[in-house]
């Protein structure tokens, strides 16, 4: 199909079936990618319409679209949507859903377009037989940065997608995701085994969100300073807390004050999460105070505000928590209420080391078996869970001595370390993934405390040159904020280095004075110039 053609028909299909008069250009490029059988990697700010890239090309290719998605509510409102647009039918199989046989049913006998399906549905291999006989025509993997051990939010089941993805026949593939730095990137394409792959980065930078951050020296300030900000601001808003017991007492005090105010955790049943989500979506409240458990696939467009009551674990989700105000393109505020001893409740959250007992055990079981163990009946001989299993195999695939069959069981490598060295390497990559935990940990802090520009500091921690002040954040309004004087030289944006003791990185961001850079072994590090030169500490290439 030549790209005229595919170019007239996909703004078709988006104006008569969608209602989408206007294709941004990334989305129209993503889009063509897809229609002429390339994979294509989607890093766009929530709201900008990742959606679209998949659901306009599955209705001009020949059998259903396989969507994955982590979120049963994110599922539930993209197959209502579908519905509503009658884009050819959407199912959801799900654990919250009954009759999975019968949705998997109606996509084989091509009486529904699109199915959306959890990774752990995926890791099923009868789940992916029904699929595989439906032959799909193309994939969306959403919330992609899951997939990757250096994001922050690493989930383990969306390593098997890779081998979904070939036993599904590799058809087209789109990974999708909101935030996603270049080591990030990198890593999606690898582990999803993607091929011809066009990167379509677009626009992080959201110019009508002010920036904020105010510094307290005890909680008790912080708190009270928080509660009277929140009542007094006018629109909708999210406040971000770090604990379940911070959001009731955080409600709790907002009602006081009169507005109208639901808390929001994992702790709460359900039924009572589906009711506050409700309220939000139809304006029944004036905030919802949330741990991080409230927000991913929330697409409301007039949230006025979101006030962090303490620093995240790391600016991607800062970023994407803060990304949920102001998407209709007004005025939106977004307040830090921060203090330095916050960010050790991170670190101890961030904490935990790879379990040397329970992987030692894993192997050894495996490589004295011989042949295929189904990954049931071990986690039934470790009497472990589900999720510590699978984390323990990760590991233990990625050292190079544990692989998955397609059936999901689970075997010794031929040829591969034994049981001793295999946990020695697994147990170094957890070291690993919890030194770059730890320096994002450190860039959150970094964030707080600059006197730069505060756009420029996001902006450019994912890779997008931003050499200018904003004007719109509280560094910029105070006139601290400096635009930096910065020639190319051997430390530009993106360049390549090396350090005696820390190995290979890509340099993140420059200023006058300080550089800071991606290393893959440590995380992020910001090094001064002035050292940088003197001592020779980083090296081209």
């Amino acid at each position: 199909m030549g790209n005229g053609s595919g170019t007239g028909r996909l703004r078709e299909v988006a104006r008569e079936v969608f209602g989408w008069e206007d294709l941004r250009d990334g989305q129209l490029e993503a889009m063509r990618h897809l229609l002429d059988g390339g994979d294509a990697l989607v890093v766009m700010p929530t709201g900008s319409g990742k959606s679209a890239v998949y659901q306009v090309p599955a209705l001009l290719l020949d059998g259903p679209t396989v969507v994955v998605s982590p979120l049963i509510a994110l599922q539930r409102d993209q197959v209502a949507g579908l519905a509503e647009a009658d884009a050819g039918g959407a199912v959801a199989v799900n654990s919250a859903q009954s009759g999975g046989e019968a949705s998997l049913e109606a996509v084989r006998a091509g009486r529904t377009e699109f199915v959306f399906l959890s990774p752990e549905q995926l890791a099923k291999p009868e789940t992916v037989d029904r699929l595989r006989a439906a032959k799909p025509s193309l994939i969306a993997i959403d919330e992609a940065h899951c997939v990757s051990a250096w994001g922050h939010d690493f989930r383990p089941d969306y390593l098997r997608l890779g081998q979904v993805v070939e036993r599904l026949g590799h058809p087209p593939v789109v990974a999708l995701t909101a935030t996603a730095t270049p080591a990030v990137r990198e890593e999606i394409t690898a582990s999803l085994g993607l091929r011809d792959v066009l990167h379509v980065v677009r626009g992080f930078d959201r110019p009508n969100l002010d920036l904020e951050v105010r510094r307290f020296v005890t909680d008790e300030d912080l708190r009270r300073a928080l509660v009277e900000d929140a009542a007094s601001r006018t629109g909708l808003g999210l406040v971000y807390v770090a604990t379940r017991r911070a959001a009731e007492e955080y409600a709790e005090a907002l009602r006081e004050s009169g507005r109208r105010v639901e808390p929001y955790h994992a702790g709460l049943k359900a039924a009572d999460r589906h009711r506050v989500h409700e309220m939000f979506r139809d304006d029944e409240l004036d905030a919802v105070v949330a741990t991080s458990a409230f927000g991913m696939g929330i697409d409301k467009p007039d949230v006025r505000f979101v006030l962090h009551a303490a620093p995240p674990e790391s600016p991607d989700s800062y970023y994407q928590e803060i990304g949920r105000a102001g998407r209709d393109g007004d005025p939106a505020a977004a307040v830090l209420f921060y203090r330095p001893e916050d960010l050790g409740l991170r670190r101890f959250f961030a904490g935990g080391r790879a379990d040397e007992e329970l992987l030692l055990r894993a192997a050894t079981l495996i490589c004295e078996h011989g042949g295929t163990v189904p990954a049931r009946e071990l986690r039934e001989v470790l009497d472990v869970s589900a999720t510590r299993l699978t984390r323990a195999v990760n590991l233990l695939e990625r050292a190079g001595a544990v692989e998955v069959t397609a059936e999901g069981d689970l075997r010794a490598v031929s040829g591969g370390p034994g049981p001793e060295s295999a946990v020695e390497t697994a147990v170094e990559l957890e070291e690993t993934r919890r030194r770059i935990d730890d320096s994002r940990i450190d860039m959150m802090r970094a964030y707080a405390e600059t006197t730069g520009c505060r756009r420029r500091f996001l902006l450019e921690y994912f890779g997008e040159p931003y050499e200018r002040a904003c004007g719109n954040c509280d560094t910029c309004r105070a006139g601290v904020a400096e635009a930096p004087e910065v020639d190319d030289g051997p430390f530009a944006m993106h360049a390549r280095v090396r350090h005696s003791a820390w190995g290979p990185g890509t340099v993140m961001s420059r200023e006058n004075d300080r550089v800071t850079v991606l290393f893959e072994e440590v995380g992020y590090k910001t090094l001064s110039l002035e050292a940088v030169e003197r001592d020779h500490l980083l090296v081209a290439g």
